[in-house]
């Protein structure tokens, strides 16, 4: 039988040669779908054109839009109304309509170009599926709505700029996936540890110790409970453990009195004529398990989940001390090291890695997506087309205008020849001349900034004769600015609309001369600080801070793009709240607390509260309690999203421009850059020389010719100054000045306010002082002897460090004179404390000693004048909404306190009540109330209770009504947007600064080797030749042994096995069962013998010798022996003589997981870590000498303050500067950021007068903002650029193993092709 050959087409029909693809009216679609229909067929021709065209992306966007309205006008926990059901299903009806007919147009599956080949139209046919398993299950009674909610993604498919940027967020997601799952993995680990160490540790209590009722017929609480309720817990541990014990209940407090009679004295007492009164907590004396965990039951170590969101919690640094406080309390104080190492490893490290990956490849990949969408010729957009007709219009209007004023003109030359119109046209070119001079523009300059000085010096409570003053001035400041638009309008005519600056000038007089005719106290008047931005146009006169504007401009307009997509997804995140959450609070809290999801406004601001992160905990708690233990998904969902991802896309974008920036002005240097002449420099030389023929001369020629001589007496070659040369040059001296400068900082360390002025104690610091001080002074007179003191190439003035010194030693010298002055003690007090806390700087003398400390240093000495620039757009940023918030509230922050205030309205009632009319922490009366309380804001710590405070603002001197205007949600939302950029702006200049003296660094270390490469060029070394494996002598047993413990299989098998054992480890959980119990513990004798069976055959395979020399290698041992020891001390049962639970030593097997995993991109990320954590040494010590020199005016400041009647809620027993070590302590939590406001103004609170020094009311502002700008701003940043330098260097040896990998893979095949 013959063969038949069959030739099966495929789906798009015969494919068609270059001519006819060339002439197919789409040329990237198949030419046939579904066998029949072609291009050019009517009903696809038509699907096509409706599908291809521009148009039908628009009215998608504004059906999306409106289904966007309909979910915004959802109420939870209502029904739909029918209109509403009406809209959905005509949205629903569209989209489907859109995706057949682009089903039609471009095939299903299987063509060129087809419809489901674009995961975009994947996306949104599983959102019409989902809406019709919504309709399904709604008319089955089931209300789900999840893919309704779902439904504005489709947003992204249809706008070019936010599908660009999940586009190139999908292009790095296998690298950030490997991020996220190394920092969920390191939270595991955490939580592992956690619930290994406090299980059912949070439900201790101190309950009481007899019955109240039956001995002494009171009623009491069943345990202790703070007036705070369960937010701040009183947790205990028993009496034979470290920790807070039951002894510590604070008294029993009646009528703001404390109590302190015991209860059995209550026989004995009559009742009358005794204003004692009985403390009942002393009954509080049993600490035992039994209440629920703090928080609402959300902060414990009970099972693996909750130990991930209370480590979760550690690491985002928002109320982590909290929960590092109540496990202090119920295990040891000595907890909080456990705590601060994983927020450092979580929060300052993990963190940044993640933000640092987003920011390095998030840029090339955007920027490639942006050259690859510009040779698509679908990327004009519906707003570029309105832009465009806008501005054509504009056009027509500004020609059609100036034709006119021609026309005019033209006509008015022609009739002023007979009335002067000569004269005018000579006065309008004077005006113009006027108006664009120098003297013109200085003088209104100088008028805004008397203006700006006038509506800064407003305050509240201000007399009288300055409010008239103020009006006066202000009238006179409208008349001037009236005068000035009048001359520019004459001057300039139609062109003084063509400058933006005149249009905003011309908003603002216009404004202006509204407010003062109709004498109008509206908001408008606070338009007129925008006069404030006027000082703009002396940025010409500051090239380097208008070049960091240009940066933040440039990063505002690339960021626009990304500030719709944040928005969107806070809509999308908004929308699912709504729907989960909704009206999830009873009526009371919903009342009293804003952070909820019952409507769309309130469940946007309550997101972007979230992303924030400030006080997200708070309302996870609440949510948690109403709904599930599983919503904190939601919240994780939310910060990682929004906060890890989307907003470190911004740092991406800011650490471009600067790059940008670096180039241009490189090139720029090049391009301008030409050889100076040298013909005016030899006619200045000539110029001095003829000037310095004078009596002077010959004294001058003396001094130089003794240049080199140490006070023009000691020359180079003097006995005494070479003996002092060799003391000073030998090791012996460098190190016992090390060490007295070491013990020095010992003794300022010990330094605390209650120390007694005639102790031993106070004795021996002064004697130390003092000794310290010869020290110190002898150290400088030899350094001076041997070099000079300012003359000389190498004289001692002209080190930094050796004035630093020279300076504390001089303060030192003046301190103790003064102290022995026979004066009286109270005109000294204040010379001695300020010359006394310059004693601090002495821990700065150590810098120089350490060379990596001193390039660290050296670093930020670099970034001082780029960080000064960025400081600079930041105060006057604050202070242009110091100006705006002064003008909305001033007067307005205050509130009455009192037990029934429902219906109190002003102050008056207040005061009639007997109440007290307070004023709030922070508020807007004055500047530096107004200053001081935007960066609190700024730094993103107490701004939502600020931004509720403006909310609730009525007026001046009336009570404050909830919610009384939402609008000024602008004023504080606005502020934070542009805040985040601002201080994205640090990023970018600590990772810019740090690559240029990285290579600075680079290049002087490869000028010395290249210097000692030419010193020391000898003969060639002879070759050595290659050496045969030690493994080629193996027997076939051991040599198996050996290929078994090099495979890749095994390493395959023992990352698998440490997983496992982790999961195993996951399941212990707080009163858990004995067979899980039994489980964990047989399972980890499995993998410890597993573990020690590696150990033997590699011990075989490598022998012992090589077996040590290898790092990893020696970690396999430690973690078998470590395993072995876990086993042992748990069958001996000692767990209650040992401080913490053996088992928690079966952690450190997954140390081994940094072996084993070998995928690339993780090992580029561990590599980056390693690194990281090699050089986080450096930057811990300079953390701590910064923190040391703090600590200590701290405590010279603060050490004294208690908090005794007003309670504090920043201070406690745990935060406090009463001695150094908890000064450090307290100094690392203001660092994170947590709660540093409060803690402030507990400082402020309890500094009353007579009690602490006056100038402390201004000090400690300073002191806490000071000290936020150099840990937050400035040195937290520098982690994030030792990264971004690891990143890179990580990069660069994974490039250089691939290229090695290929030139050898290369050298193999060339050397099989000479064989063959």
């Amino acid at each position: 039988m013959p063969e038949v050959a069959l030739t099966i087409q495929p789906h798009g029909g015969p494919d068609p040669g270059p001519e006819e693809q060339e002439q197919l009216p789409y040329p990237d679609l198949a030419p046939v779908v579904l066998g029949c229909f072609k291009q050019t067929s009517r009903p696809r021709n038509w699907c096509l054109k409706v599908a291809c065209g521009p148009w039908l992306r628009y009215v998608s966007i504004l059906v999306i839009l409106l289904d966007c309205v309909s979910l915004g006008i959802y109420v939870p926990g209502q029904q739909r109304s029918f209109k509403l059901k009406l809209l959905d299903s005509i949205v629903v009806v569209f989209f489907v309509s859109e995706m057949l007919s682009k089903m039609f147009a471009m095939g299903l599956y299987g063509y060129k170009g087809s419809y489901l080949s674009n995961p975009w139209n994947r996306l949104d046919l599983l959102i019409n599926l989902g809406e019709f398993l919504d309709f399904f299950m709604d008319y089955l009674g089931f209300h789900l709505q999840v893919s309704q909610v779902l439904g504005p993604l489709r947003l992204i498919s249809r706008v070019a700029s936010m599908r660009d940027i999940v586009s190139a967020l999908l292009i790095i997601f296998p690298m950030l996936a490997n991020v996220l799952f190394l920092y969920m993995f390191v939270v595991h680990i955490f939580g592992v540890i956690g619930v290994q160490l406090w299980a059912g540790r949070m439900h201790n209590r101190c309950f009481l110790g007899e019955d109240p009722i039956a001995m002494y017929n009171v009623s009491l609480s069943p345990y202790y409970v703070t007036k705070y309720g369960e937010f701040q817990s009183f947790l205990c541990s028993p009496e034979d453990t470290s920790g807070q014990h039951c002894g510590e209940v604070p008294p029993y407090r009646q009528n703001h009195q404390t109590c302190s009679l015991a209860p059995p004295s209550v026989v004995g007492l009559t009742g009358a004529g005794t204003n004692a009164c009985i403390n009942w907590n002393v009954l509080y004396n049993v600490c035992r398990s039994g209440a629920q965990n703090p928080n609402n039951g959300a902060t414990n170590f009970d099972n693996i989940a909750y130990a991930w969101i209370s480590i979760f919690q550690v690491v985002t640094l928002e109320g982590w001390s909290n929960v590092m406080f109540y496990v202090m309390n119920v295990h040891s104080f000595w907890t909080f090291l456990f705590f601060i190492f994983v927020a450092i490893m979580g929060s300052f490290i993990m963190m940044n890695v993640c933000a640092v990956v987003i920011a390095t490849q998030f840029s090339d990949n955007l920027e490639h997506l942006r050259i690859q969408q510009t040779r698509r010729e679908d990327s004009a957009v519906l707003v570029k087309w309105l832009r465009s007709k806008w501005t054509g219009c504009l056009a027509v209007i500004r020609r059609r205008a100036s034709n006119r004023v021609r026309c005019y003109d033209d006509d008015s030359r022609t009739d002023d020849l007979a009335v002067g119109g000569h004269i005018w046209g000579q006065l309008r070119t004077r005006l113009e001349k006027v108006v664009k001079s120098k003297i013109f523009n200085r003088l209104i300059m100088f008028a805004v900034l008397l203006s700006i000085l006038t509506l800064a010096i407003e305050h509240h409570n201000q007399p009288n004769v300055l409010t008239t003053i103020l009006h006066i001035s202000d009238l006179t400041f409208t008349v001037i600015f009236v005068v000035e638009m009048l001359l520019k309008l004459m001057g300039l005519k139609w062109a003084y609309f063509e400058d933006r600056n005149n249009l905003f000038d011309f908003f603002i007089v216009i404004i202006s001369v509204w407010e003062t005719i109709t004498k109008a106290d509206s908001r408008l008047s606070v338009l007129r600080a925008f006069r404030l931005l006027r000082f703009g146009r002396l940025l010409h006169y500051l090239p380097y801070l208008r070049t960091q504007l240009l940066v933040l401009k440039k990063a505002m307009e690339d960021a626009t793009s990304l500030c719709m997509l944040i928005l969107f997804v806070i809509f999308v995140f908004s929308l699912v709240g709504m729907h989960l959450f909704g009206h999830g609070l009873d009526t009371q809290k919903r009342i009293n607390d804003r952070k909820n999801f019952d409507t769309l406004l309130w469940s946007m601001v309550t997101v972007f509260q979230i992303l924030t992160e400030e006080n997200w905990n708070r309302v996870m708690y609440a949510i948690m309690a109403a709904s599930s233990p599983w919503a904190f998904i939601y919240f994780v969902a939310v910060i990682v999203t929004g906060k890890h991802i989307l907003l470190n896309i911004l740092v991406g974008i800011i650490l471009k421009g600067f790059q940008d920036r670096r180039t241009l002005g490189n090139n720029h240097a090049s391009v301008t850059s030409s050889p100076t002449p040298e013909d005016g420099s030899a006619d200045a030389n000539g110029n001095e020389k003829n000037r310095s023929q004078n009596r002077n001369q010959r004294a001058l020629c003396w001094c130089k010719k003794r240049e080199e001589w140490s006070f023009y007496a000691l020359s180079p070659q003097n006995e005494f100054r070479l003996f002092c040369k060799r003391v000073m040059s030998n090791d012996l001296f460098e190190y016992t000045v090390l060490l007295f400068i070491l013990l020095n900082c010992i003794t300022i360390a010990m330094e605390r306010p209650g120390i007694e002025p005639g102790s031993k104690e106070r004795m021996f610091l002064n004697i130390s002082g003092h000794v310290f001080s010869a020290v110190f002074l002898v150290e400088m007179l030899f350094k001076v002897l041997t070099l000079g003191l300012f003359f000389g190439s190498e004289s001692y003035c002209r080190s930094a460090w050796n004035v630093m010194d020279g300076s504390l030693v001089v303060a030192s010298l003046v301190d103790i004179v003064v102290s022995l002055t026979p004066a009286s003690h109270s005109k000294m007090l204040g010379i001695l404390k300020v010359l006394r806390l310059l004693r601090t700087l002495r821990s700065l003398r150590v810098v120089k000693r350490a060379p990596k400390l001193k390039l660290a240093v050296e670093a930020l000495i670099t970034a001082l004048k780029p960080v000064g620039n960025i400081l600079l757009v930041c105060c006057a940023f604050i202070f242009f909404y110091a100006i705006l918030g002064l003008q909305l509230f001033k007067g307005k922050f205050y509130t009455c306190r009192g037990e029934y205030i429902e219906d109190i309205t002003n102050k008056m009632d207040c005061l009639s009540a007997n109440y007290r009319w307070v004023q709030k922490d922070f508020n807007f009366d004055s500047l530096p109330q107004a200053l001081m309380s935007l960066f609190v804001m700024y730094s993103k710590d107490g701004w939502v209770t600020l931004m509720y405070d403006g909310l609730d603002a009525v007026g001046v001197d009336q009570q404050p009504v909830v919610n009384h205007n939402e609008w000024m949600l602008v004023f504080f939302i606005s502020f934070m947007i542009v805040s985040f950029f601002l201080l994205d702006m640090f990023i970018g200049v600590m990772v810019d600064t740090f690559r240029n003296c990285q290579k600075q660094q680079k290049l002087k270390l490869a000028e010395e080797a290249r210097n000692r490469s030419q010193r020391g060029a000898g003969p060639d070394v002879p070759e050595v030749p290659e050496e045969t494996p030690y493994q080629a002598s193996y027997s076939r047993l051991r040599l198996s042994i050996y290929t078994l413990c090099t495979s890749k299989q095994l390493d395959l098998f023992m990352a698998i096995l440490i997983f496992i054992s982790v999961l195993v480890m996951a399941v212990e959980h707080y009163q858990q069962p004995l067979y899980i119990k039994r489980l964990t513990d047989y399972s980890h004798y499995v993998f410890t013998a597993i573990l020690v069976i590696e150990v033997l055959l590699k011990l075989v395979a490598f022998g012992g010798l090589r077996f040590l020399r290898n790092s990893w290698n020696l970690m396999d041992l430690v973690v078998v022996l470590v395993s072995i020891m876990s086993i042992v001390l748990n069958v001996m049962k000692v767990s209650r003589q040992l401080p913490i639970n053996p088992t928690i030593l079966r952690v450190f097997r997954v140390l081994r997981l940094a072996q084993v995993l070998k995928a690339k991109r993780i090992r580029v990320l561990l590599t980056t870590i390693i690194k990281t954590l090699s050089q986080v040494g450096n930057i811990c010590l300079l953390f701590l000498f910064f923190f040391s020199i703090y600590a200590a005016l701290g405590v010279e400041f603060f050490g004294h303050l208690e908090c005794e009647d007003d309670p504090c809620l920043g201070l406690n027993e745990h935060v406090n500067f009463k001695h150094f070590g908890m000064a450090l302590f307290t100094l690392f939590l203001v660092c994170t950021g947590d709660n540093w406001s409060v803690i402030m103004m507990d400082t402020l609170k309890q500094c009353r007068p007579g009690a602490c020094a006056d100038y402390l009311m201004w000090v400690s502002p300073l002191y806490f903002i000071a000290f936020v700008v150099i840990a937050q701003f400035v040195l937290a940043n520098l982690v994030v650029a030792v990264i971004v330098q690891a990143m890179e260097d990580s990069n660069k040896v994974k490039e250089e193993e691939v290229s090695g990998v290929s030139a050898a893979n290369h050298v193999v095949s060339g050397t099989s092709d000479l064989v063959r």
